[in-house]
């Protein structure tokens, strides 16, 4: 996942800064996002209320993403993470290698409305080891002042003669490879049927290709919107949140191409042998329940993944989520399946592609 407004590596939050003098029952929790304007929107919708109620400490850390780090707690049991916000192909890889812990699901709370929880979150959000938040989404933006007409499509993102400039990408083949065979004719519903075929691997790398020698691979999620507005690229992919950020908080002159947005679910997920399991799961149900949710979407352009709370989302900010109906015209669903499955090989053939 994903978020912009630099964040110092690692932020305590403690009950001195709300006044708590300490309680019996208070804890310290290290909960691990993805920095910037997101981490900023769990800070303003979760933790603070958390630590109002509660009393605990809660320290926020940022990471860029992937098993490896949660892996090698668990594998040395030295597990200092207490909670981690995860994507959906690595909460289920990660559950089934069994290095996340299996969560009581069924406890969670009904929505606001008298919903249980099982109908209240959207299709997909639950899972044995992890519950989603929010939909987000990969796209791409320009910068409008270095086009008179700007792109429109995806297959534009690719297109050098047309829209000449370096372009910007995640320094992954996940979106990417999706994004190069919708750019080369393939129809949304048929990416991964295509990508789960050799010939299909190949056109995609083959049209990314076009593209490689004007491409600056950016790794955190700070970093796309930076590039745009230091010139160093004219279009760039990045999370819909973070150039959100830029265009409505910091007056960037970005715009938004949604077309072919690959968009995806981020989930918390508890590391398996985390000291304060039980209170990160007390965590877990309050930060997802009804009105933690919609809050979370006042601070930046990400879907609640519980019914009972888009009717709570503010009307301005509605137009910004990526399930918007002007928004959401040729989505892609991550196939979080697909990348559990063949993440680990289409990962090694992206950085030996990248290295050659």
């Amino acid at each position: 996942m994903r978020h912009l407004l630099k964040s110092a590596g690692v932020a305590a939050i403690g009950m001195a800064a709300f006044g708590f003098a300490g309680a019996a029952s208070a804890e310290t929790l290290t909960i691990v996002s993805w920095g910037g304007a997101y981490t900023k929107s769990q800070l303003e919708a979760y933790h603070k209320p958390w630590m109002a109620k509660t009393g605990d400490t809660l320290n926020s850390e940022d990471y860029n993403g992937g098993l490896a780090e949660i892996r090698a707690q668990v594998e040395a049991g030295n597990v200092t993470w207490d909670l981690v916000d995860v994507e959906l192909s690595d909460a289920v890889r990660g559950c089934d290698e069994g290095i996340l812990e299996v969560l009581d699901t069924a406890d969670l709370p009904k929505g606001d409305d008298g919903t249980p929880a099982a109908q209240d979150f959207i299709q997909g959000a639950v899972h044995e080891c992890s519950v989603a938040t929010i939909v987000w989404s990969t796209v791409y933006a320009y910068d409008k002042t270095k086009f008179k007409e700007g792109p429109t499509t995806i297959a534009d993102f690719f297109d050098l003669k047309k829209f000449p400039g370096k372009r910007g990408m995640r320094k992954t083949p996940k979106a990417n490879l999706e994004f190069a065979l919708m750019a080369d004719g393939v129809p949304a519903d048929k990416v991964y049927e295509t990508l789960a075929t050799p010939k299909g691997v190949e056109r995609a790398f083959a049209k990314l290709a076009t593209i490689k020698n004007d491409t600056i691979w950016w790794e955190a999620g700070a970093q796309p919107p930076q590039l745009l507005a230091d010139g160093e690229v004219v279009m760039t992919t990045a999370y819909n949140g973070r150039l959100f950020n830029a265009i409505a908080n910091e007056k960037k002159p970005f715009e938004i191409v949604w077309d072919g947005q690959v968009w995806d679910l981020d989930l918390w997920a508890i590391p398996r042998g985390a000291k304060n399991k039980a209170r990160a799961w007390e965590f877990i149900k309050f930060s997802t329940d009804t009105q933690r949710l919609a809050d979370q979407a006042k601070w930046i352009s990400y879907g609640p993944v519980r019914k009972s709370s888009f009717p709570k989302v503010l009307p301005e900010m509605q137009p910004h989520m990526p399930t918007a109906p002007g928004n959401f015209k040729n989505p892609l669903q991550n196939d979080f399946e697909f990348w559990a499955d063949y993440g680990d090989e289409l990962n090694e053939r992206f950085n030996a592609w990248l290295a050659s």
